[in-house]
C-alpha cells in the first residue's frame, strides 16, 4: 500500500485526532492526579515532622542522643525522605542523616520545624529540625489502583484506535480497492470492467453508479465506434479528393476517390508531404497558401499543379481548413482537392476569346489596352519609345451599306492578314472594332519605325482585294502618337492617335498622319460648339425649321419634317450635324430636343388655323437620349397646351435606336403610339435587319434613305437599277404592313417621277423646299397651294 493511501490518510486522521483531543486530556489528568498526591504526601510529612519535633523536645533537653537517633532513623524511614538534619540551639548535637547533603536538583522541597521543650520556666525552643523530600517518578505519586485505571484507558484508546481502522478497512479501502481494480484493468485491457460491491451505503452508491457509468461509457464506445466506421466509409467513399494532413503539412489520409484520381497507392502518399506532388512552380504558392488568410468562412484556397502518378499534370484546387499556426495543434486538417484543369483551360480559353477579335483573331480592344499599359511600362523602363498607330479604313461602310456584311467581314479578315505581314515578330495588331485597327511599336526611334511601316501598310492595303470574283479596292487613314512625345499616359496616346487619324481623313485619307499641335485645333472647335450650344440654351437661340413633306401624286403638302438650327450672332448658322454629335456627348441633346419639340408643336398649331393646313402632320427627329418615361407626359401635356391631337405627331427615329433594344426605349415607344403618335423608321434600308423591324416595333412611316433616291439618277444602269428594285421592294413590303412610304433627299424632277412610278406615297427634298423658318414657310406655302391647284387643273 503507498504512504498517501485513504487507510494511512485515516490513520493519520485518528491519530491526530488522539495526540490533539485525548493525549492533551489524559496529561492534564496526569498533572492533576499528580498534584493531588504531591500535596496529600507533603501534608502527611508535615504531620510527621511536628510529631517528631515534639518527640524531640526532651531527648535534645536532656541530650539524650540515642533517643535522639531512634527518631532521625523514624523521620528517614518516611516516604520520599531522603535527608533528615537536628541541630540544637547551643551547637553540640548536629545529626545528619545521611552525612552527605543531597543536590539541590535531588530535592523537590524541605520542611523545617522548630523543636521546643515545656520546663519550668514555660515553653523554651531546643532545636531546629530539617528534612528534604525527594523527587518522585512518573509514576511513583500514583498508586496502584490509579495505575490500572491508567491501564485500562489506554486499552480503551488502543481497542477503538484498532476497531477504527479494521472497520475503515471493510467499509472504505475494501470497495475501494475493488473501484481501483476495475478502473486499472479498464485502462491496461481497454474494456470496461465493473466494480463486484453491494451495499446500501455511499460506497454502494458509488460502485452502483461507477458501474451505470461504465455502462453509458461502453455503449458510446460502441457508438463512437460505428460512428467512426461510418465516417471512415464516407471519407473514403465520398466522390471527392479529400485528404488529411498534420502540422508538418504530411499526409496522414487519403480518401478511395483520391487514389483513383491521382493513381497512387495509398501506401505510396501517406507519411509524405503533400508538397512533393506539387509541381515545383507552385511550391512558394502553396507555401504562402496560409498568408492571404480565409474567405471569412475559416477556408483557405490555393490552386496549385498537382503531378498523378503517371506524370500528367492536373491542375487542382485545395480547401483546407485556415487555422493560425498556434492553434493547429498535431490534429489532421480535411481538405479537398478539385480538379480543375478543364476549368482553367476554360479560363484561358475565354481569357484568349475576351481578348481577342474573333473575327480577325487580332486582340480586341480589351486585350490592345491591357497590351498597352505593360508596353508603356516596358518603354519607360527600358528608356524606349512606343508608336500607337490607329488604323481606319476608308469607305469601309460603303463596302457595307452596298455589298453586305459578309463581304465587309471578309475584308476585314484580309486587311488583318496583310497587317501582320508588314509587321514584325513582336509587333501588336489589334481590331478596335468596326473597321478600326491599332498597331503598337516599341523602338528607340519609334517615331521614324511608326512612318515606315505605315508607309508599307497604306501600299500593301493598296492592292485590290478579290472577294466571290469582285474587285475592291480598300486604303486606310493612319494616326500616329509617341510615347513619350505626344502623350503621358495609355490613354492619352491611344488618344492622341486616334485624333491623327481623323486629321488624315479630313486631309484627303489614304495616308498616315504623326499627331502634332495643329490637330488639337479640332477639339477647340467642340469646345466652341459646345460653348455655343450653351450660349444658345441660355440665350434661346435654337429654332426649328421645318421642311415640307409633299405628296408626290398632286404635291399637296402632308407635313413637316422639324430640323434643329442654330444662327450664332457671330459665327452665323452652324452645322447640325457638329452640333448633335457633340450634344449626345455633353447631354446636352435633351435640352436641344425640348426647346424644338416646344417650338415645332407650337409652329404646326399656327400653320394648322391656314387654309387646307388643319390635318398636316409634324416629324420630329429623336435622339436615343432623349427616350425616357418622362417624354409621353411631356408630350401630352405639349400638345395639350397647343390644341394639337397626337395623331398629327410622328416621331421619327433610326435603326440606331431600335439595335439598341433598350427596354425604356421599347416602353417609351409603346407610350407614345398609345398616345395617338405615329411612328417613322428614318433612313430605312442601311441597317443590319431593317425588315425585322417593321415586325417587332409599331411602325406607321418608312422613310426611304437618301442614297436609294440619289443613286436613281446614277450614270451607272446598274447602281440605278439595283437602287430602283430595292426602293419598289421596301414600298411594297411596306405597303403590305400597313405602313406610308416617304422617299428622303428629292432633288431632281426625274428622281421624284420615278418615285411616283414606284408607287411611294410622299417625298422631301430641295425640290420641294428647304428647311424655313415659321415666316419664310409660311410664304412657301402659298407656292404651294398654287402648285397644287395647277397639277389639278393639269390632271382635269
Amino acid at each position: 500500500m503507498k504512504m498517501h493511501s485513504v487507510e494511512s490518510r485515516f490513520i493519520a486522521i485518528v491519530i491526530g485526532a488522539l495526540l490533539v483531543f485525548v493525549a492533551p486530556l489524559f496529561f492534564f489528568f496526569l498533572v492533576l492526579s499528580s498534584d493531588r498526591v504531591a500535596r496529600e504526601r507533603l501534608k502527611n510529612t508535615e504531620v510527621l515532622m511536628q510529631a517528631n519535633a515534639q518527640a524531640l523536645g526532651k531527648p535534645i533537653w536532656d541530650f539524650d542522643l540515642d533517643s535522639i537517633a531512634q527518631i532521625v532513623e523514624t523521620l528517614r524511614a518516611g516516604a520520599n525522605i531522603n535527608y533528615v538534619h537536628i541541630r540544637d540551639t547551643s551547637g553540640l548535637i548536629n545529626i545528619r542523616e545521611p552525612e552527605v547533603e543531597p543536590e539541590a536538583s535531588e530535592v523537590q522541597s524541605v520542611v523545617t520545624a522548630d523543636i521546643l521543650h515545656r520546663t519550668n520556666e514555660g515553653i523554651r525552643r531546643v532545636g531546629t529540625a530539617e528534612i528534604s523530600i525527594a523527587k518522585d517518578g512518573p509514576f511513583s505519586r500514583f498508586s496502584g489502583d490509579e495505575l490500572a485505571i491508567f491501564a485500562i484507558f489506554l486499552f480503551a484508546v488502543g481497542t477503538l484506535f484498532t476497531a477504527a481502522i479494521i472497520g475503515n478497512r471493510i467499509t472504505i479501502i475494501q470497495p475501494l480497492m475493488r473501484l481501483t481494480a476495475a478502473i486499472e484493468a479498464t485502462r491496461r485491457l481497454g474494456s470496461r470492467h465493473h466494480v463486484d460491491w453491494t451495499s446500501n451505503d455511499e460506497m454502494g452508491h458509488l460502485a452502483h453508479n461507477f458501474n451505470e457509468m461504465q455502462n453509458r461509457l461502453e455503449q458510446e464506445e460502441n457508438e463512437l465506434k460505428l460512428a467512426h466506421a461510418r465516417t471512415t466509409e464516407i471519407y473514403n467513399k465520398t466522390p471527392a479528393m479529400l485528404f488529411s494532413t498534420d502540422r508538418d503539412n504530411c499526409i496522414t489520409a487519403v480518401s478511395d476517390y483520391w487514389l483513383v484520381a491521382t493513381g497512387y497507392s495509398r501506401e505510396a502518399v501517406i507519411g509524405h508531404s503533400f508538397t512533393k506532388f506539387v509541381d515545383a512552380a507552385d511550391h512558394l504558392v502553396y507555401r504562402d497558401r496560409h498568408l492571404a488568410g480565409s474567405d471569412g468562412t475559416g477556408i483557405c484556397e490555393v490552386t496549385v499543379r498537382f503531378h498523378r502518378a503517371d506524370a500528367t499534370v492536373m491542375d487542382v484546387l485545395v480547401l483546407e481548413t485556415c487555422l493560425p499556426i498556434d492553434e493547429a495543434g498535431t490534429e489532421p486538417t480535411l481538405s479537398v482537392m478539385t480538379d480543375v484543369t478543364d476549368l482553367k483551360e476554360a479560363e484561358s480559353r475565354n481569357l484568349r476569346q475576351a481578348i481577342t477579335d474573333h473575327l480577325t483573331g487580332l486582340l480586341n480592344r480589351q486585350g490592345f489596352e491591357s497590351v498597352l499599359g505593360e508596353l508603356i511600362r516596358k518603354a519607360e523602363l527600358e528608356d524606349q519609345q512606343l508608336a500607337c498607330l490607329f488604323l481606319d479604313l476608308d469607305r469601309f461602310k460603303w463596302i457595307n451599306d452596298n455589298l453586305g456584311h459578309a463581304v465587309g467581314d471578309e475584308v476585314l479578315c484580309q486587311v488583318a492578314n496583310r497587317l501582320r505581314e508588314q509587321l514584325r515578330f513582336n509587333d501588336v495588331v489589334a481590331r478596335l472594332g468596326g473597321d478600326e485597327f491599332a498597331v503598337l511599336l516599341l523602338s528607340p526611334d519609334a517615331k521614324q519605325l511608326a512612318i515606315d511601316i505605315s508607309a508599307r501598310l497604306c501600299s500593301a492595303l493598296k492592292e485590290p482585294v478579290f472577294i466571290n470574283g469582285s474587285r475592291l479596292n480598300v486604303s486606310a487613314s493612319i494616326g500616329i502618337a509617341v510615347y513619350p512625345d505626344h502623350a503621358a499616359t495609355a490613354a492619352d496616346l491611344l488618344q492622341k492617335s486616334d485624333m491623327a487619324m481623323y486629321a488624315r481623313k479630313r486631309g484627303g485619307k489614304n495616308g498616315a498622319q504623326v499627331f502634332n499641335d495643329n490637330i488639337v485645333d479640332i477639339a477647340r472647335r467642340r469646345l466652341e460648339i459646345e460653348q455655343c450650344i450653351e450660349e444658345g440654351l441660355r440665350e434661346d437661340g435654337f429654332d426649328a425649321y421645318l421642311q415640307p413633306i409633299v405628296s408626290l401624286r398632286d404635291a399637296h403638302v402632308a407635313g413637316f419634317e422639324a430640323l434643329m438650327r442654330l444662327n450664332h450672332p457671330q459665327k452665323g448658322m452652324l452645322s447640325p450635324a457638329e452640333i448633335i454629335g457633340v450634344a449626345e456627348e455633353n447631354g446636352a441633346i435633351g435640352k436641344i430636343g425640348d426647346v424644338i419639340l416646344e417650338k415645332a408643336i407650337r409652329d404646326l398649331a399656327a400653320i394648322s388655323r391656314l387654309d387646307g393646313m388643319s390635318e398636316s402632320y409634324l416629324a420630329v427627329n429623336f435622339s436615343p437620349l432623349q427616350f425616357d418615361a418622362t417624354l409621353p407626359n411631356r408630350l401630352a401635356a405639349l400638345l395639350l397646351e397647343n390644341g394639337v391631337i397626337p395623331s398629327r405627331i410622328v416621331i421619327e427615329i433610326t435603326e440606331a435606336v431600335l439595335m439598341l433594344d433598350n427596354p425604356v426605349i421599347r416602353q417609351t415607344l409603346d407610350a407614345l403610339t398609345a398616345l395617338g403618335c405615329r411612328i417613322a423608321l428614318d433612313d430605312f434600308g442601311t441597317g443590319y435587319s431593317s425588315l425585322s423591324y417593321l415586325n417587332r416595333f409599331p411602325v406607321d412611316i418608312v422613310k426611304v434613305d437618301q442614297s436609294f433616291v440619289r443613286s436613281l439618277g446614277s450614270s451607272q444602269q446598274n447602281i440605278a437599277a439595283k437602287s430602283r428594285t430595292l426602293i419598289e421592294g421596301i414600298r411594297m413590303i411596306s405597303h403590305q404592313m400597313g405602313c406610308v412610304v416617304i422617299a428622303e433627299g428629292i432633288e431632281t424632277e426625274i428622281e421624284r417621277q420615278a418615285l411616283e412610278e414606284m408607287g411611294v406615297d410622299l417625298g422631301q427634298g430641295y425640290l420641294f423646299s428647304e428647311p424655313l423658318p415659321f415666316d419664310e414657310l409660311v410664304r412657301e406655302l402659298d407656292r404651294f397651294a398654287e402648285q397644287t391647284e395647277a397639277m389639278e387643273a393639269t390632271r382635269l
